[in-house]
C-alpha cells in the first residue's frame, strides 16, 4: 500500500487507461477522485467497486467544471493525473477552427488549467503525472491535433516540473504506445492492427494495465527523483 493515506484526481477515469490508473492508485492505497464525461452507469459501477472512490461528471470542453472536480479534495492532495484526451482525426487541409479549439481545449488548456487549480492543494512532495503519446516522437497523417495538442501538454509538463521543483513535486508524462482500447481500436483498420505487435520490441499490444502501472511507480515514493520526463511506455515500438 505505497499510497496510503494519500488522495488522487484522475481525468477520464471511468473507462480504458484511465480506469486502469484509477483502479491501480486505489489497489495502492490512494483515495481516488476521477472525472467522468458521459457513462455515468460506469464511472458510478467503478467507484462502487473500489468503495472510496468518487465519480465527478467533468467535461473539459467546459474548463469550468474543474471546480466541481476538485471539490471533493478542498482538504488536500497528493497526486493529480491528467489523463482524459480526444482524437480527433483529420487532414491538415480539413482541420476547422472548432475543431482546433476542441482538440487543444480538452488535451492542453484543461490539463493546464487543472494543473494550476492543483498546485496549491498538493502537499510538499506531490506528483503531477500527464497521458501524452507517442505520436509526438512519431506523427502520423490525420492527427495533426492530437500530436500538437499533446507536445503542449509534454511542454507544460518540463516547466511546471522547475516551478514546483522547490516543494518537492515531480512532474512528469507518460506517452503510451499501441495500447488495447477502444479509442484504438476505432480509430485504427483491423488490418493495423495486426501489423501493430510485430513492430514493438516484445511483440504485443499493450494493455491499459501496462499503463498505469508506470504511472502508479512515478505516483509512488521511489520514483522521487524523476521530474520532467517523458516516460515512453510503447513495449519498445520507439526505442
Amino acid at each position: 500500500m505505497t499510497l496510503a493515506g494519500k488522495t488522487a484526481v484522475v481525468t477520464g477515469g471511468s473507462r480504458g487507461i484511465g480506469r486502469a490508473i484509477v483502479r491501480r492508485l486505489a489497489a495502492d492505497g490512494a483515495r481516488v477522485v476521477f472525472s467522468y464525461r458521459q457513462d455515468k452507469t460506469a464511472a458510478d459501477a467503478l467507484a462502487r467497486e473500489l468503495g472510496d472512490a468518487v465519480a465527478v461528471r467533468a467535461d473539459q470542453e467546459d474548463p469550468a467544471s474543474i471546480e466541481a472536480l476538485f471539490e471533493p479534495v478542498a482538504g488536500g492532495l497528493d497526486i493529480l493525473v491528467n489523463n482524459a484526451a480526444v482524437n480527433p482525426h483529420a487532414p491538415i487541409r480539413d482541420i476547422t477552427p472548432e475543431l482546433f479549439d476542441r482538440a487543444m481545449t480538452v488535451n492542453a488548456k484543461f490539463p493546464l488549467m487543472a494543473m494550476q487549480r492543483a498546485e496549491p492543494l498538493l502537499r510538499d512532495g506531490g506528483r503531477i503525472i500527464s497521458i501524452s503519446t507517442l505520436n509526438t516522437a512519431v506523427p502520423v497523417p490525420g492527427i495533426a491535433l492530437y500530436c500538437a495538442s499533446k507536445a503542449a501538454l509534454e511542454q507544460f509538463t518540463k516547466v511546471a516540473a522547475r516551478e514546483l521543483g522547490p516543494r518537492g513535486i515531480t512532474v512528469n508524462t507518460v506517452s503510451p504506445g499501441a495500447t488495447d482500447t477502444d479509442l484504438l481500436r476505432s480509430s485504427n483498420p483491423p488490418e493495423a492492427l495486426e501489423r501493430l505487435p510485430a513492430l514493438t520490441a516484445l511483440g504485443r499490444l499493450g494493455t491499459p494495465s501496462d499503463i498505469a502501472d508506470v504511472v502508479a511507480f512515478l505516483a509512488g515514493p521511489d520514483a522521487r527523483w524523476i521530474t520532467g520526463q517523458n516516460i515512453r511506455a510503447t513495449g519498445g515500438l520507439i526505442i
